[in-house]
């Protein structure tokens, strides 16, 4: 049986100077934090942004022996973010991208007036079946203001319940911030019929990347509903027509009924319109002035003190600031997210954690199946001069001092590319278990 308190391990190690003030605040007043060189600046940008991962490992090395990689510097140098030049603009279809060796295409909207120097919008747009993502971004093109961005996918046969559509999406949002200056707190979600799948299924495994999702005309598997509650900071806008004959309306309505036995934020706008070639299978026009304004009012709560994560074993990938590590036997999905013969699927074994700040400096954990799991911190989540104490299934699984650290930062930072989302402190507990 585990011992609570000798497990806790603290990962990585302290960046000289760092160590003896424990950690002095990340965020210190306007003025009095260090400015990265130039140098240390383009370096970090490279270690950010190169593809290989043994160039990488590199740069990194050169960096954590670099004499001004101090951690307020390197801090700096991330919220800070890349430099961005002026990009084509207007229409780009049948753009390429390479995604774990196999090429995809995507569509891409960039509004005439886009500036490199301000925040944009995100709308990915996942299409139905029979269609691709240059055919939805003419018919979105001209739905969006001037304020987004509109990036189409397109995924063979509209398989959007698939591990490769999943990682096409991720892959799509990851260019189009490497070439345009997007909001991370202003990245949506959408699709329509198979689309509007994938946008619950990636959705909801990746719900800390998103403001809000916009599913339409689709639905999920209920074992898939325990998923759902990973979505409590991330807004829903579901419409669904009720005399769509291809996805049957309670396919929206139980999903609905669900969050709202979560208690969550979403909108459910049900229509009775038809279409000459449809029927009650699309998305009317007469909907989108509400969804545009929807997403105009939406924005991601990037560290919020309260999470709720459900995974399967196929996506231990952090969450926000925690992370399942390893767990007990669970189910694990296949390339097709929507497999439902596997016998620990259909009993629904996945692993969840809850975790709370419950006071400053003490984080309180709920764990079901989980054997390990790891906390990312920064000073916005706690003081990280005082030490901290966590409290896992009721016992206090770590109460000690947390040691920020360069190392961490960067891995953190070059892994979710997301500069509101620093962590430069990183604590890896062991559950201990029950006889």
């Amino acid at each position: 049986m585990f011992r609570h308190r000798s497990w806790a391990t603290l990962v990585g190690s302290v960046v000289a100077g760092v160590l003896a003030a424990f950690g002095s605040c990340v965020h210190a007043a306007e003025g009095s934090v260090p400015q990265a060189s130039p140098a240390l600046a383009s370096l970090i940008l490279d270690y950010l942004t190169v593809t290989d991962a043994d160039q990488a490992d590199r740069l990194l090395a050169l960096l954590l022996r670099h004499p001004d990689a101090t951690l307020p510097a390197v801090q700096q140098a991330l919220q800070s973010g890349r430099p961005y030049l002026p990009m084509p603009v207007g229409m780009q279809p049948n753009e390429p991208l390479i995604v774990k060796g196999e090429t995809y295409r995507f569509g891409l909207y960039v509004p005439p007036s886009y500036e490199p120097v301000k925040d944009y919008a995100l709308v990915v747009c996942l299409h139905g079946a029979g269609f691709t993502g240059d055919q939805y971004l003419e018919r979105w093109r001209t739905r969006l203001g001037d304020d987004y961005i509109l990036a189409c996918p397109t995924i063979p046969r509209g398989a959007w319940w698939t591990r490769s559509a999943e990682d096409l999406v991720l892959a799509t949002i990851r260019v189009v911030q490497s070439r345009y200056r997007i909001d991370p707190d202003r990245i949506f979600l959408t699709g329509m019929s198979n689309g509007g799948i994938g946008a619950w299924i990636i959705g909801a495994h990746h719900a800390t990347r998103f403001a809000g999702l916009a599913p339409m005309a689709g639905g999920l598997d209920e074992v898939l509903f325990p998923f759902l509650s990973n979505l409590r900071w991330t807004p829903v806008y579901v419409i669904h027509g009720r005399k769509d004959q291809v996805m049957p309306v309670d396919l929206s309505r139980s999903i609905t009924k669900e969050l709202s036995r979560l208690g969550y934020t979403f909108v459910y706008r049900e229509h009775d319109r038809t279409h000459p070639v449809a029927g009650g299978h699309y998305f009317p026009r007469e909907e989108l002035p509400d969804l545009v304004a929807w997403f105009s009012a939406q924005r991601r709560i990037p560290l919020p003190t309260r999470l709720t994560l459900v995974r399967d074993a196929s996506h231990l990938l952090p969450f926000g600031w925690v992370r399942i590590d390893a767990t007990d036997r669970i189910a694990a999905f296949s390339e097709n997210l929507l497999d439902d013969s596997d016998e620990a699927i259909r009993q629904r074994l996945y692993a969840r954690l809850e975790a709370e700040i419950v006071s400053p400096n003490r984080i309180d954990i709920r764990c079901e199946r989980v054997r390990r799991y790891t906390l990312f911190l920064n000073d916005r989540l706690v003081d990280l001069s005082r030490p901290v104490t966590v409290i896992t299934n009721g016992r206090i699984s770590y109460e000690g001092p947390v040691f920020p650290n360069v190392e961490t930062l960067l891995r953190q930072a070059r892994l979710r590319q997301d500069p509101r989302e620093l962590f430069s402190v990183q604590v890896t507990i062991a559950v201990e278990q029950a006889p």
